[in-house]
């Protein structure tokens, strides 16, 4: 029984201390791991509830070759809509020419456990060329925020209660003062709950779809064409090679004055030194 009391008080005295010593992050940390075992406790074991289902964010990848990829969009949109999802982002691009056909690009959200199905319906619209699904599990995050967005949930209401107790003009500025840096803590938290939790409801599916026989974009279709890709290229390089000539020539001028100053006074001494020195005449004999 004293063991329990003296654990309640601690669990008080933190509170009040969270909710009167300001809006340090070292303080919301503290008070988030007090406040967030305690509001697990108060539930009844719910934490090994929420352990066991695990919180998982899925995204998944497609390209798809189709006859007409506009209405491959149409009907990829009213499929993903009457499973429970929506779409994002949807771009069509149309035929440019013989060698580019039109196709459609899209970002479409899917709830969880409707995507493999929806992954199995694309067979009906065209040859899926390519499928990818990464799963990421954020559970830890999503345990983490519940902690502490109930532990600041509690702090607000006590620093509310110590409004309406406060006794002085002093006390109740401190009291908003903390409580306003609070309450920001606690809609920032609340904003990233809300989007772990949107992105673990529904999955992310990024459709590519393109109509058959494409050619690869900017590959030469022939000899000709390769031989005009070939000529270009050539008349590129060269006009690099001029760009980079006309960069150095300034400094190889200089380099050559230089050069010219230094060999040319070397080479005189030089040749100065090799010529033979004069031989003295002959004494005249007595």
């Amino acid at each position: 029984m004293r063991r329990l009391l003296g654990s309640a008080a601690v669990t008080l005295a933190l509170v009040l201390v969270a909710g009167c010593g300001g809006t340090s992050s070292d303080e919301s940390s503290s008070t988030a791991d007090g406040g967030g075992a305690g509001a697990v406790a108060d539930e009844g074991g719910g934490q090994g509830d929420a352990v066991d289902e695990r919180q998982v964010i899925t995204t998944a990848s497609a390209s798809l070759v189709v006859d007409d990829p506009a209405d491959a969009a149409q009907e990829v949109s009213e499929q993903v809509e009457s499973a429970g999802g929506r779409v994002d982002e949807r771009t069509e691009y149309a035929a440019t020419g013989d060698d580019e056909g039109s196709s459609a690009d899209l970002v479409v959200r899917v709830p969880s456990d409707a995507l493999t199905d929806v992954l199995a319906d694309l067979e009906d619209l065209g040859e899926v060329a390519s499928v990818s699904v990464s799963r990421s599990d954020v559970t830890g995050q999503t345990v983490d925020l519940d902690a502490r967005i109930s532990a600041l949930q509690t702090s607000v209401a006590r620093l509310q209660a110590l409004m309406d107790e406060a006794g002085s003009v002093e006390a109740l500025l401190a009291a908003e003062g903390a409580l306003s840096g609070r309450q920001e803590q606690l809609e920032s938290l609340q904003s990233q709950r809300g989007f772990l939790a949107d992105q673990v409801e529904l999955s992310t599916l990024r459709l590519h779809l393109q109509q058959p026989g494409v050619a690869p974009p900017g590959g030469p279709d022939g000899f000709v064409d390769a031989l005009g890709t070939g000529w270009k290229s050539l008349v590129s390089a060269g006009g690099a090679a001029v760009v980079v000539l006309g960069v150095l020539l300034p400094w190889l001028v200089v380099v050559a004055v230089i050069a010219a100053a230094v060999l040319v006074p070397l080479r005189r001494a030089r040749h100065r030194s090799a010529l033979p020195a004069p031989t003295a005449p002959p004494a005249a004999e007595a």
